[in-house]
């Protein structure tokens, strides 16, 4: 699974390769989530004053708006269309191409659990569990995430709804507290439907939000560095929305939360994926990602070995466990990822990452649900 004196408003089309320095970049103080007065304005933000030779002022994959896709646009993703209705944008801050592995690690947990029973009861508590964890929960983190990188963003990404000014500070503080204050609310309930005694859904739910704040606001900022703030990002799409599956319809034990937070490593590495396209403005305000930190090559090696070397290490758990008809399986679906990360992720992170991520995620993901179905027998 992102603050403001005296910003002077720019077009994101004036940030060239051609303008060797750029304004020095102005912020206010960092928005603290116990304050929701803000006055209504729109925000642009400049990049920040750097020499050329340091970082190349125009942003990595950027599209005219007049060329974007609608299609990207409500997904979240680059190539996205610049547009004017404010919930299209509100929904292009949720990211929802984020959602699918939070809606998938709720599936994984339910699996795991062995009391999932296919009746209107459990579907329906499936259903808005899935929805605290992905629109409330995963929107609150990306909106928020978007919300203190919009300074990164003004280099990386100029075009996105806050560097370019298509929204206000006060509906993107609105939308925040909306979101939280929904994904809390949706874990109280599942609490009192499940009957719990202890409500374990709200407080993995608000340790989940306490946790997307502190990635990426500062001071602690985790996402400052590379190693830390991915196994955060990486427990948080493997490891949380499973805990909260499992927990609906059954018992979190110490085994799986152990074995769900060693396959939130080969979420690091999936997390790192996401870095190559932002070295640029990691680097030129001091954020240590590991491709900035360890170099573009070096980096993706660290992320396919996170990726594989985890799933290895989670089928060699099973056969030792005596499960060797799963573990079996999830060899065979390590095998196709591999061979997508030489054809597309080791050849160019950057120019394939959407191919890389679509043709080799689907893969792990299903390596996912097998380990779940192992642990529930």
């Amino acid at each position: 699974m992102a603050s403001l004196i005296n910003m002077v408003s720019v077009s994101p089309r004036r940030l060239t390769s051609t303008t060797t320095r750029t304004s020095s970049l102005q912020t206010r103080p960092s928005f603290s989530p116990f304050s929701v007065s803000f006055p209504k304005r729109r925000l642009t933000v400049r990049a920040a004053e750097t020499d050329a030779n340091e970082v190349k002022s125009e942003a990595p994959g950027t599209a005219p708006a007049k060329n974007g896709s609608s299609f990207n646009q409500l997904l979240g993703i680059k190539g996205a269309s610049q547009e004017s209705n404010i919930w299209k944008i509100r929904l292009q801050l949720t990211k929802p191409v984020t959602w699918p592995p939070l809606v998938w690690g709720v599936v994984c947990g339910a699996a795991a659990s062995g009391n999932f029973h296919w009746e209107f009861g459990d579907v329906a508590k499936s259903i808005l569990c899935m929805m605290m964890s992905g629109p409330f929960l995963t929107g609150y983190t990306q909106t928020l995430n978007d919300w203190y990188d919009r300074e990164i963003d003004a280099i990386n990404e100029p075009y996105r709804p806050i560097p370019s000014g298509a929204i206000s500070e006060n509906e993107v503080i609105t939308q925040i507290w909306v979101l939280l204050l929904g994904g809390l609310t949706s874990a109280g309930i599942l609490d009192i439907w499940a009957g719990h005694d202890y409500p374990i859904l709200f407080y993995l739910a608000l340790g989940g939000s306490l946790l997307s704040y502190i990635y990426s606001a500062p001071p602690l900022k985790l996402k400052q560095n590379g190693w830390i703030g991915n196994f955060a990002l990486g427990a948080s799409y493997i490891s949380l929305p499973w805990w909260a599956g499992q927990a609906l319809f059954g018992t979190l034990s110490p085994d799986i939360i152990v074995l769900t937070l060693l396959y939130s490593i080969a979420g690091l590495g999936i997390a790192i994926v996401n870095d190559f396209k932002s070295v640029e403005g990691d680097r030129a305000l001091g954020l240590q990602s590991l491709p900035v930190a360890f170099g573009e090559e070096t980096a993706k090696w660290i992320c396919v070995g996170a990726i594989d070397i985890t799933q290895l290490s989670i089928a060699g758990y099973l056969l030792g466990a005596g499960k060797p008809y799963y573990a079996l399986a999830l060899l065979a679906l390590i095998v196709p990822q591999v061979v997508f990360q030489f054809k597309y992720f080791l050849k160019d992170p950057v120019k394939y990452d959407v191919k890389y991520q679509a043709s080799a995620q689907p893969f792990l993901v299903l390596g996912l649900l097998v380990t779940a179905l192992a642990t529930s027998h």
